[in-house]
């Protein structure tokens, strides 16, 4: 049989079609496409790092590490690179394979601090692990100086639809977002872009979202997707709890219109059952992100022990590092 073809041609109109079915026929329509170009039984455990924490200039309305919100999130200057990479081991030795290193800035600026992430990507590099970056708006030149260093992919996320961005953002627009995915793929990086539902937009937003990254020249190979994480202090701090129904609607949805990517279960975990995650696994979902501080970035998150357990009652397994196995 062949393959569910890989399409950059999707419209609005065709995914909100995908969207609106039934949950249980658009769950088996994401299952049956899944299996087509991934092993059902595999998940991808990844560690997500905050190497320099707060202060963030940005006025990202779901984002506690703003600096003109009052939250209990702490400043946190840049990482020694010695101790990131021991983070790095340690989160090997847990079972991940990619590791996520995620600083608080607006945009990258050419001075020592990128230098010593420079360092931290070659020293992860070594480790054997997928190595990715968030570091905020990026040129191409230094993009290519990741690259070089060995990174792997780099995250950007839309966050939400280009209509809606502007309610939520008003320190950047959503084309910077565009053109730093633009950047990096210019450098031969792999893209990691997906969003947040939760944020006060329609179910028209979600769709919108998903139709930016699905008609991309080439679909991201990452794709996030996260519930909102709501933190006290923010302008959203009151937005209701996100379904879980809605995080497996988008998560079946995204998989059926970009097949071979990655899709991310990300934050927003922590309030999710065991089984509302086993739905997300069901819909396509093939990567969760853990760690032993049981934060991701500074959000609550479930820990690497209690995500072993339930990989293991699902009959889940972590996908092996692809490094090590091309290697061997």
């Amino acid at each position: 049989m062949n393959a569910t073809a890989i399409r950059n041609d999707w419209t609005l109109e065709e995914i909100q079609a995908i969207y609106d079915q039934p949950l249980l026929d658009l769950v088996y329509q994401a299952a049956t496409i899944h299996r087509e170009y991934h092993s059902a039984r595999e998940i991808q455990v990844c560690t997500l790092l905050s190497i320099k924490t707060g202060g963030c200039p940005e006025d990202c309305s779901y984002c506690g590490q703003a600096a003109r919100y009052h939250t209990d999130i702490k400043v946190q200057a840049l990482l020694p690179t010695e101790t990131v990479i021991a983070h790095a081991q340690k989160a090997k030795d847990n079972g991940s394979t990619r590791f996520c290193m995620a600083a608080a800035w607006r945009e990258v600026r050419d001075n020592r601090d990128f230098d010593r992430v420079i360092d931290m990507v070659k020293g992860v590099n070594d480790l054997g692990l997928e190595v990715c970056c968030t570091l905020g708006m990026l040129t191409e030149e230094q993009a290519i100086r990741l690259q070089e260093a060995g990174l792997h992919a780099y995250n950007h996320n839309l966050d939400t639809s280009e209509q809606y961005y502007k309610e939520i953002i008003s320190t950047r627009n959503f084309d910077n977002r565009i053109n730093t995915i633009n950047n990096v793929r210019k450098a031969g990086i792999t893209v990691c872009s997906g969003g947040i539902i939760g944020l006060g937009e329609t179910h028209r937003d979600r769709i919108s979202m998903l139709l930016t990254l699905a008609t991309m020249p080439k679909h991201p190979e990452s794709v996030p997707i996260n519930a909102l994480a709501r933190v006290k202090g923010t302008p959203l701090e009151d937005n209701p709890k996100v379904d879980a129904w809605d995080m497996v609607r988008m998560i079946a949805t995204a998989r059926i219109v970009m097949p071979a990517s990655t899709v991310r279960l990300t934050a927003g975990r922590i309030e999710m059952t065991e089984s509302e995650q086993a739905w997300c696994f069901m819909a396509g979902a093939n990567s969760i992100f853990t760690g032993e501080r049981q934060t991701l970035l500074v959000t609550p998150n479930p820990g690497v022990t209690e995500d072993m357990q339930m990989l293991q009652n699902l009959g889940l397994q972590p996908m092996p590092n692809k490094k090590e196995v091309s290697a061997c």
